[in-house]
């Protein structure tokens, strides 16, 4: 799909860590949050992808045990020495755009990593 809507577009879809324990969100085309087109778009498996924008943040205190009380483990993506990768907010069944029953676990998992301030 296309990057058609605000949703999409401007909300998160997720989060990817590098290997520095940084971490950026991204929309539904896994790119950095409020970018509309998908010209130049970078694998989000690639260590450090979009790593010469300023979208990567350490947060102080979130850990993978504080991430997998937010995520459920099926949302949760692990490297081959089982550190988290890639956290999901939602997937094709829990979209909150399809569903409005899964607006209020979206936004308490919003809320929840909104609560981890900037290193």
């Amino acid at each position: 799909m296309s990057l058609t809507d605000f949703f999409r577009i401007n909300l998160p879809y997720g989060m990817q860590k590098n290997s520095n324990n940084e971490w950026f969100a991204f929309n539904r085309e896994y790119m950095p949050l409020g970018w509309n087109s998908v010209e130049k778009q970078v694998s989000i498996r690639k260590d450090n992808c979009y790593g010469e924008m300023p979208v990567y943040s350490k947060y102080e205190g979130l850990t993978d045990s504080k991430i997998m009380k937010i995520i459920k483990e099926d949302f949760i993506y692990r490297d081959d020495n089982n550190n988290i990768t890639s956290i999901f907010f939602y997937n094709d069944v829990t979209n909150p755009k399809l569903n409005t029953k899964y607006w209020n676990e979206y936004f308490r998992i919003i809320k929840e990593f909104s609560k981890f301030k900037k290193k």
